[in-house]
């Protein structure tokens, strides 16, 4: 198993793309701008969508996706492309955005009976299983009902993503137990933004460091969801706050093994 960085900024600018991680060939984990930096026929190969929540850097691609592959998987008669999400997710997917006026509702085209978009909810704390890569669903702190993957190795050894999130002892409670080979973790603001990190529910540096804390065994960490131009500033402020992990702004292209 492979996964492969698509986006990881917490907004848009030239080289900058929203959240999007692919898992091999086949899944999704979000899907935010960088999905449109894949081709046609990798697109066309996406049978899974994973979704961590409702906001627009997160899943702005999923419906452009659908009106790009409708055509190609029709033809192949393949089945739906099913999307992952909490139930709360999924009734704001089909209120806000797949409701004929934002755009077309793909769960009922080209028609009712071969959508190209199935929607499946899921719960904190289950474990999917697609074709013996196990998947779970872990908790996450925001401003709208969210979630983040742990994506486990044939080796046990997990990728974890903890979505959009502030402060969550819950997420390090599930961890304890877990052999963590890659964290994937957001830092949206600088400390001096302290403030909004807290009623928009991201971490900044300082936060990080007392997040951090909790992870028992030292780690790669990379963090995502840092706003165009302040890569720079947002990682010197955690360089400088120390930590017993290794820990790296994570970028597009980034690959990582799990199973070995």
């Amino acid at each position: 198993m492979q996964i492969r960085v698509l986006g990881c900024s917490g907004s848009i600018a030239a080289g900058s793309r929203t959240t999007s991680f692919l898992l091999d060939d086949d899944v999704l984990i979000d899907a935010g701008t960088g999905v449109g930096d894949l081709t046609l026929d990798e697109m066309a190969r996406i049978d899974h969508i994973f979704v961590s929540h409702s906001h627009l850097d997160h899943v702005l691609a999923i419906g452009l996706l659908a009106d790009s592959v409708t055509r190609r998987r029709s033809a192949a008669n393949r089945p739906p492309v099913r999307v992952h999400a909490l139930p709360q997710t999924l009734d704001a997917l089909r209120t806000h955005i797949f409701n004929g006026v934002i755009w077309p509702d793909f769960t009922r085209l080209p028609d009712a009976e071969h959508p190209v978009l199935a929607f499946e909810p899921v719960s904190v704390g289950q474990v999917l299983d697609l074709g013996g890569r196990r998947i779970e669903v872990l908790s996450a702190a925001h401003t709208v009902p969210a979630v983040g993957y742990a994506v486990f190795g044939a080796d046990g050894r997990a990728w974890v993503y903890t979505g959009d999130t502030g402060p969550n002892p819950a997420l390090w409670s599930r961890l304890a137990s877990m052999n963590v080979r890659a964290l994937v973790i957001e830092t949206a603001f600088r400390d001096d933004e302290l403030a909004l990190a807290k009623v928009s529910r991201h971490l900044c540096p300082s936060q990080l460091r007392l997040e951090l804390a909790h992870l028992r065994e030292p780690a790669d960490v990379f963090i995502t969801h840092i706003k165009p131009g302040e890569v720079d500033a947002v990682m010197s402020e955690i360089a400088a706050h120390g930590s017993v992990h290794r820990i790296h702004a994570l970028a597009p292209g980034h690959r990582i093994e799990l199973g070995t």
